[in-house]
């Protein structure tokens, strides 16, 4: 993120704010851009998406396969 003006996504008010205005508890950021301010809620939820997915595959390593019981 370059230096200069800043964005937050605020939970309480589902507002973009320019700069660090909320407590940091109430805030998510911060974006390079208003844009992705106003999208926070939803990358975070794509994120956690995908890291749902990861600790899925994490949890299931080493697993060996189901059998059948051996019949064949």
């Amino acid at each position: 993120m370059t230096e200069g003006t800043q964005f937050y996504y605020n939970l309480s008010t589902g507002q973009v704010e320019e700069g660090a205005q909320s407590p940091a508890t109430q805030r998510m950021g911060p974006y390079a851009t208003r844009e992705e301010a106003a999208r926070a809620l939803r990358t975070a939820s794509e994120r956690n998406e995908s890291w749902d997915e990861e600790d899925e595959k994490w949890e299931d390593y080493g697993t060996p396969p189901a059998t059948d019981g051996g019949t064949r």
